[in-house]
């Protein structure tokens, strides 16, 4: 008897890689190296976009969905995909990743800022949209009421993925109300935007049939995803600060596996996975002490390959031979969303809260549309729901038009309404130097714009706080070792060892448009007594003539016992060394109303600047200001 086959030319000769292959009947539709080549040259496709993008102004999702189209079974690469299960699942991922990075970068001050007129936009702002472009669907596609709201529904949400994908690419800064609003209000109305779109998908099913269902759906959404997106989010930093891994490597991947770990214990428990995990990247954002650059930057990368994984995914799953079968009536809906429903539901919600008319403008035009509407177009095909093809159809067309038109003209729009100012061509970048100890300290790394306030400065007149080093400027391929003479010029990169607390301070010597957060009550400065009032106000905003001459320590010489030194919200005290002067941020409005009071604020008479960088930190910090 001979031997067996193995796979090889010959009887008895072993099987190689080159030559062995699998029968017919179980060979895979595609290999894994032909999914890996053509994910691969889809990723460079989509990288290489962004860079197109950057040039036409053009959305990125547009850019990405359009690769997909292309490859698609109705394109040039001629990929069949309709696998709507499958697309829903990894869309959902995607998201996930989205909404923690964008919860990462949230900070607290913006929330607190923005948190009620975020929160009314994403519950009561999403139920009028819906039910507005819900009627106006019903009429012009002639279907049933409940079809006609399920569509709305689905529409109903602004998108996350494409909002932080267009604030980031604008090259604009934006008030950070408006955008603080805008990112709260994305990030939180997915568990309403679910909730309509279940509810409904189970009235036309008959899985559901009472409002006390959908009262039980509600309260698991919302309560669920709070309290598992707050509870992961603390345990993540209280681990992550304490852990103390050998590899650094694996700080980022932990901080992954808690933002994972949130949208899938509030799934699971029927609560709403997209909020947990948004609040989860919000509470540990604000919490995190070790890695926290490390653990940024590989969010950010995370984000950005769920945005191209995301839109060209759902490329692929369009037909765009269905898509112009509905064009007509897709532009009637879109042009109701966009100039009817989406207004009228955005003045409604925010009346309240004293938002100016050209910021209304703004928040109706930037109710973006991008993947979790045509991530929730999937249900009623999953679900069975008639006319399921045609809601997808419908949802992709007006999910096209929004991001062709509100993404591409939303920065030109900001500008025209004077709501946004450029924004600096390098952001300041942190470099880690706390990986194996709490350390309140950082290394920020800057490029001087020449309309920067220390351009052309030496450092001996900026004026900087103790506890701000500048360590080295590289000019070109020359590097430089700081001395009180050395200038900045236009150009130069420097890095600067600094406490944590004083970064705001320091990102306004580099970024004219740089506004200064909320100060903390108690929040102390400390600077040389030969610094004068003048240098404190014109690089930092500290109120204060902007020419004065009066050195800073000349302000204790005037302070009695029953009037203390003031500069504007701060007191003035001597500081444990005798060559500097402290200033503790301790508002006393009594005190600044008083122009003759000893050190108070003296209003400079100069025209009213036009951007809050220029106004005194106590007029910069308001949110309402």
């Amino acid at each position: 008897m001979q031997p067996a086959r193995t796979g090889g030319n010959n009887v008895g000769e072993p099987a190689s890689a080159s030559n062995f292959s699998c029968p017919e009947d179980v060979r895979p539709m595609f290999s894994v190296s032909t999914v890996a080549l053509f994910a691969g040259v889809l990723l460079l496709i989509g990288i290489a976009s962004s860079k197109l993008s950057a040039r036409l102004g053009m959305p990125m999702l547009v850019l990405f969905l359009g690769v997909g189209m292309l490859a698609g079974s109705e394109g040039l690469g001629g990929v069949p995909f309709e696998d709507y299960g499958l697309a829903s699942s990894i869309g959902s991922v995607a998201l996930a990743l989205i909404l923690f990075d964008g919860g990462l970068r949230t900070s607290l001050d913006s929330l607190r800022a923005a948190w009620r007129p975020g929160l009314v936009l994403s519950t009561v702002g999403v139920l009028l949209t819906a039910g507005l472009t819900g009627l106006a669907v019903a009429w012009i596609l002639n279907v049933p009421l409940l079809h006609g709201l399920l569509l709305g529904s689905i529409v109903g949400s602004t998108d996350a993925a494409a909002v932080f994908s267009i604030l980031r690419t604008s090259g604009l800064r934006m008030p950070e109300r408006l955008t603080a609003t805008l990112e709260v209000e994305s990030g939180s109305n997915d568990p309403m935007a679910i909730l309509l779109t279940v509810g409904l998908i189970g009235l036309l099913t008959g899985t559901v049939d009472s409002a006390g269902a959908l009262a039980v759906l509600c309260i698991l959404q919302f309560g669920v995803g709070t309290l598992v997106g707050l509870g992961v989010g603390r345990a993540a930093s209280w681990v992550i600060d304490r852990i103390n891994l050998d590899y650094p490597g694996l700080y980022p991947i932990l901080a992954l596996a808690f933002g994972l770990l949130a949208f899938g214990l509030a799934s699971v428990l029927e609560g709403s996975g997209f909020l947990a995990v948004y609040l989860a990247g919000i509470v540990l954002g604000n919490r995190l002490a070790v890695f926290r650059s490390g653990i940024f930057l590989f969010h950010d990368a995370a984000a950005w390959l769920g945005q191209i994984v995301l839109f060209v995914m759902l490329g692929l799953l369009s037909f765009p031979s269905r898509l112009v079968a509905v064009a007509g009536e897709g532009l009637l809906v879109a042009l109701v969303l966009t100039f009817v429903a989406r207004p009228l539901a955005v003045v409604a919600s925010v009346f309240p809260f004293r938002f100016r008319p050209k910021e209304i403008v703004f928040l109706s035009w930037g109710g973006l549309k991008g993947a979790v509407p045509i991530t929730l177009a999937t249900f009623p095909l999953i679900a069975g729901v008639e006319g399921g093809d045609l809601l997808f159809n419908m949802v992709f067309f007006v999910v096209l038009v929004s991001a062709l038109t509100q993404g591409w003209s939303l920065p030109a729009l900001t500008r025209w309404l004077g709501l946004g100012q450029p924004a600096g061509s390098t952001p300041p970048l942190s470099v880690e130097i706390n990986a194996l100890r709490h350390v309140d300290f950082e290394i920020v790394y800057y490029t001087v714009a020449p309309s920067a306030r220390v351009a052309g400065q030496m450092l001996r007149d900026l004026a900087l706080p103790e506890g701000v080093v500048v360590t080295l400027v590289v000019r070109g391929e020359e590097v430089i070792m700081p001395r009180g003479s050395t200038a900045l010029r236009p150009g130069d990169h420097v890095f600067i060892a600094m406490r944590r607390p004083l970064k705001p301070f320091i990102d306004r010597l580099f970024d004219p448009y740089a506004e200064t957060p909320p100060l903390p009550p108690g929040l102390t400065l400390a600077f040389r007594r030969d610094h004068t009032v003048g240098q404190l106000h014109r690089f930092f905003g500290i109120p204060g003539p902007t020419w004065s001459t009066e050195p800073v320590g000349a302000l204790l010489d005037r302070a009695t016992e029953d009037r203390p030194a003031r500069l504007g919200p701060f007191l003035v005290s001597p500081s444990k060394d005798p060559e500097y002067v402290t200033l503790t941020y301790a508002p006393d409005p009594e005190a600044a109303r008083d122009d003759e009071a000893p050190g108070a604020a003296v209003r400079p008479a100069t025209p009213a600047p036009d951007s809050a960088a220029e106004r005194p930190v106590d007029e910069a910090s308001d949110p309402a200001a």
